[in-house]
C-alpha cells in the first residue's frame, strides 16, 4: 500500500503468525478498532473459507481476483471484520 505507514509483528524465521498493523487515511466510524489479515500457513485458501464459513462468518466482499493475490472480506457472527489473504 504505497504511502500508508505498516508494522510487521511475527517469527523472525517466518513460521509463526504475522500480524501486520497498516495506518489507513479513514476515520475510524465503528466500534471495532482492530481488523486481522489471516494467511493460510499452507497456501489452501479455497479451503481455509470454507472452515471459517462453517464456524458461523459471512463473506462481506471477495476480491479474490485482485492482484496481487487478492482476499476475502469476512464478518464473525458479531460483525467484527478480517481478511483472508
Amino acid at each position: 500500500m504505497p504511502g500508508n505507514t505498516f508494522w510487521v509483528v511475527g517469527d523472525p524465521d517466518g513460521h509463526g503468525v504475522r500480524l501486520v498493523f497498516v495506518e489507513v487515511p479513514e476515520p475510524k466510524r465503528v466500534k471495532n478498532r482492530v481488523h486481522l489479515d489471516l494467511l493460510p500457513a499452507d497456501d489452501s485458501r479455497p479451503t481455509e473459507l470454507e472452515r471459517i464459513l462453517s464456524h458461523g462468518a459471512t463473506v462481506v466482499d471477495d476480491r479474490r481476483e485482485l492482484s496481487p493475490g487478492g482476499w476475502v472480506v469476512l464478518a464473525d457472527p458479531e460483525g467484527n471484520e478480517f481478511c483472508l489473504e
